[in-house]
């Protein structure tokens, strides 16, 4: 069973920066890739718009967050990390995150 989680996050109001970002993620980090798809996620996909960003995660049964938090922690996935922040205007949030949980409030199936 696939399961799908939504995120947002801005860029930076910098056009240089948000080319660049976009640069960075024509081929993102061999070992960035494969941490995702170790982790269980099946496919991954950003959307931009002006300086806001939309992500769609859909990730298989063995995905936990617990999991991709520990493999988020390797010094190459850390420097993948700080890299992104010179781009992403991080929240100043209390949860930490910066990609934050979209709320799903319609379903045209549910209707």
């Amino acid at each position: 069973m696939t399961r799908r989680y939504c995120y947002t996050l801005d860029l930076k109001e910098d056009p240089q920066l948000i080319s660049d970002y976009k640069k960075h993620h024509e081929k993102i980090w061999p070992e960035v890739a494969s941490s995702y798809r170790e982790c269980g996620v099946e496919d991954m996909e950003i959307y931009l718009v002006g300086t806001r960003m939309f992500m769609i995660m859909e990730v298989n049964d063995r995905f936990t967050f617990e999991q991709k938090a520990r493999a988020d922690a390797t010094p190459r996935l850390q420097e993948w990390e700080r890299l992104m922040e010179t781009f992403q205007q991080v929240p100043d949030n209390a949860s930490g995150h910066k990609w934050m949980p979209m709320e799903r409030i319609f379903q045209l199936k549910a209707q």
